[in-house]
This record gives C-alpha cells, sequence and structure tokens, in this order.
C-alpha cells in the first residue's frame, strides 16, 4: 500500500491513516487506491476486530476528491471523448464504503479537522464518530455540480432525518462540531488535543470487545432500517442465536456469575 494511507495492526485494532496531511488529505488516485485496500485488509483479516480511521494533521480528515487531479483528468476526458474520470465512484468510493459499512467489525472514526465531499461520506460509514471540538462537516457535492456519492445518501438521512439531509446536500455549508452532535453526526465531541488518545481509547475498547455481538448489532441495524418489523423480529432471531453460540457469550454470562470482568476472545 502506498504511504498516501499508513495501515498497522495492533492488539487486533487495525489502524487507517489518511496521510496527505499537505493536500488537507484530498483524495487523489493513489490515495483512493490504497485506502481502499486498506478498509478491505482488514475487513478480511480475522484477527482484526475493531477498525480505527483517522488522517494525519490537525487541519482536516478529508476534504473528499482531489480538484487539482480531477480538473486534469476531466481534461484527458474531454480530448478523448470519455468519462472515465467519474468512474472513481465505482472503482474506489463504493468499493470502500461497502467494505465499511459491511465488515463484520466496529469501525471507529476519529475527525480531527475538515471532512467534506466523499471525506464526510468515509465518516458517515464509520459505525462510531469520535469528533475534535475544531472538526467541521461539508456535503460540498452541489458547491462543485456533483451528486451525493460515498453512500451519503443512504448514510446521512438516516442520522439526521430526510429534510436535515436534504437542505445539508442542497445548500451545502459548513456543520460546526456542536452542531454535528446535536444532528447526531457526531457520537463524542472531545477538545482536538484529546481527539487522538480519546478515538484510540474508544477503538481498543471495541476491539478487545465481543467481536461476534457487535457485528450482530450492526448487522440488525442497518437491516432494521430497511425491514419491517416482522422481518426485522425474524432477523434478530437469527443474529441473537448466533450471538448465543459464541464464546464470548459463555465468558460473558460466567464473568457476570462470579462479578468479574469478560476477558473476551472476539469469537
Amino acid at each position: 500500500m502506498a504511504d498516501t494511507v499508513l495501515y498497522e495492526v495492533s492488539d487486533g485494532l487495525a489502524t487507517i491513516t489518511l496521510n496527505r496531511p499537505e493536500a488537507m488529505n484530498a483524495m487523489n488516485t493513489e490515495a483512493k487506491v490504497a485506502l481502499r485496500e486498506a478498509v478491505e485488509a482488514a475487513a478480511a483479516d480475522g484477527a482484526v476486530r475493531a477498525v480505527l480511521l483517522t488522517a494525519a494533521g490537525d487541519r482536516a480528515f478529508c476534504v473528499g476528491q482531489d480538484l487539482k487531479e480531477h480538473v486534469a483528468l476531466l481534461a484527458e476526458d474531454r480530448d478523448a471523448g470519455s468519462s472515465q474520470t467519474m468512474s472513481t465512484v465505482r472503482e474506489h468510493y463504493n468499493p470502500v464504503v461497502r467494505a465499511l459499512t459491511g465488515m463484520a467489525k466496529p469501525v471507529v472514526a476519529g475527525v480531527n479537522g475538515v471532512a467534506a465531499g466523499a471525506g464526510f461520506g468515509f465518516v458517515l460509514a464509520a459505525d462510531y464518530r469520535v469528533v475534535a471540538d475544531t472538526a467541521s462537516f461539508n456535503t460540498s457535492f452541489a458547491g462543485v455540480a456533483l451528486t451525493a456519492d460515498s453512500g451519503m445518501s443512504w448514510t446521512l438521512p438516516r442520522l439526521v432525518g430526510p429534510g436535515r439531509a436534504a437542505d445539508l446536500l442542497l445548500f451545502p455549508r459548513g456543520i460546526k462540531a456542536q452542531e454535528a452532535y446535536e444532528l447526531g453526526i457526531a457520537n463524542r465531541v472531545v477538545p482536538s488535543a484529546e481527539l487522538a488518545g480519546e478515538a484510540l481509547k474508544v477503538a481498543r475498547a471495541l476491539a478487545s470487545g465481543p467481536t461476534v455481538a457487535y457485528a450482530s448489532l450492526k448487522a440488525s441495524l442497518a437491516y432494521g432500517l430497511s425491514h419491517s418489523l416482522a422481518e426485522t423480529l425474524e432477523k434478530e432471531d437469527e443474529l441473537q442465536t448466533r450471538a448465543g453460540a459464541s464464546d464470548d457469550h459463555v465468558i460473558a454470562v460466567e464473568a457476570f456469575l462470579a462479578k468479574e470482568q469478560p476477558k473476551y476472545v472476539g469469537h
């Protein structure tokens, strides 16, 4: 993987760091490929029990598409009579969001600065968002005459409601950290200096927790948003049966009866 995205696994936690701080972690082709490879590696690795998605620098989490590269590629498309540039949604952004939302382990986003466009979409694809008090969010797409991608037309209305989502998409603006918390975008807002430590603390707690139960909760929440109550009850039965058969369930019950803290094994 290229050094535009850093990938490290330690004690069951995969840390993925967007690493173009000089460009506000904008996504050029190299970074998009590296991010896709990193999230797919984390999803496939059975030793990984949680993922922390964060970014280098203190100005930006990710401002989305690298527009300097994008303009150059659009010019090449015009000369060639093609639309290859926009295939990045299919080739890069969609696989990243599918991997983040679909992996059977929790994903924490540690948001250190501006998250805009696809960068905002990646944040929304996480299961839990720890946000610096200096961070901000912006949908951005309409401001450059584009529609939503990176899953935002699915994730954003589920967090803030369809009316607010339409407002934020049609009229892009900066959403400061406190408002993001009030809207339900941020789960936790902390002082900027504490962001790295707090996000790591949350991610490590999840990495040492009951992985099968977390995966089942993640699947249940996603399923319930688009299915009827009757269908969701059936899904809960299926997932609860799976969680109940895990070693971690036995460990948790025995620890509870012994009045001890459980030491989960992740299966």
